[in-house]
């Protein structure tokens, strides 16, 4: 019987393959970025693969997708429920309290680089098995500090999903407008509409997708501390020269965000486009 790899992953080698898959480039890209993150100040923090599951509950948001749908999900032999890492912040995040990592100064900067886990089907750029580089900034409220993560990147699309009292202003006029369109949203949307409304945004099905182009935009709610924020950021990006297009659509489909939120977008990969994002 021939065994063969799961479905949604990939090997990496040593020669042959696709270009993609060979290890001396993967090795080339990670020493680029442990590099480029040492000049920025970040240092080196490494977590393991699976975690407790309310830690992702938690800390990604019980309404989102990747908690709802995507992990991969078991429990141990003590009967505790434990989730291969879907992504980095919240690991990043309890390993910084756990360690009392805080104590040591009062800004803390981190990047990682390893394997996460989605359960979604595989697709062109899609796999159960990715491999993601991160950064974390702690301790820095600042939109220089917000600057500073986006120079890492390409040309981005930008926004700002605002602060608590922004997004609460943002939320009723989002569900104002999309209550005479409730009937015709995804079962998804629908399900989300009390819950997170801002994640309909979000949505993927072409008929949510047409419903919310002519919705309210979340920059015409911002409070004039979450406003000033982000025009700060577009102007220091601006004085760096770091190219960005402002997308009031992009909100990230993780809780844990406020004010600045991005993604990096390439023409190569057909729907599945996104290859870069975060968000303060």
């Amino acid at each position: 019987m021939k065994i063969q790899l799961p479905k949604g992953t990939f090997d990496i080698l040593p020669y042959s393959g696709e270009a993609w898959q060979q290890s001396d480039l993967w090795q080339y890209v990670e020493n680029l970025i442990r590099k480029t993150a040492a000049e920025y100040g970040y240092k080196e923090i490494r977590t393991p693969i699976y975690e407790r599951t309310e830690l992702f509950d938690r800390g990604v948001g019980e309404t989102t997708d990747i908690v709802m749908k995507e992990m991969f999900t078991f429990q141990d032999r003590s009967a505790r429920s434990i989730s291969l890492r879907p992504e980095g912040t919240a690991s990043v995040a309890r390993a910084f309290v756990e360690n009392n990592l805080q104590q040591l100064g009062t800004t803390h900067k981190f990047f990682y680089i390893g394997p996460m886990f989605r359960y979604e089907r595989p697709q062109s750029g899609r796999y159960r098995q990715h491999h993601q580089f991160g950064v974390e900034a702690y301790g820095i409220s600042t939109p220089e500090q917000d600057a500073e993560v986006i120079d890492l990147l390409l040309k981005v699309h930008l926004n700002t999903v605002g602060d608590l009292e922004s997004r609460q202003l943002y939320r009723d006029a989002l569900m104002e407008y999309l209550k005479p369109h409730f009937d015709e949203l995804s079962a998804d949307s629908k399900a989300r509409f009390e819950k997170n409304p801002l994640r309909i945004l979000d949505s993927k099905d072409p008929k949510d997708r047409e419903i919310v182009k002519h919705a309210p935009s979340i920059l015409n709610h911002l409070t004039p501390d979450a406003k000033a924020h982000f025009q700060k950021l577009c102007h220091i990006l601006d004085q760096i020269h770091v190219p960005y297009e402002v997308d009031d659509r992009i909100v990230r489909g993780l809780d844990y965000y406020n004010k600045t939120v991005f993604e990096v977008l390439t023409e190569d990969l057909g729907a599945q486009n996104t290859i870069g994002a975060g968000g303060r």
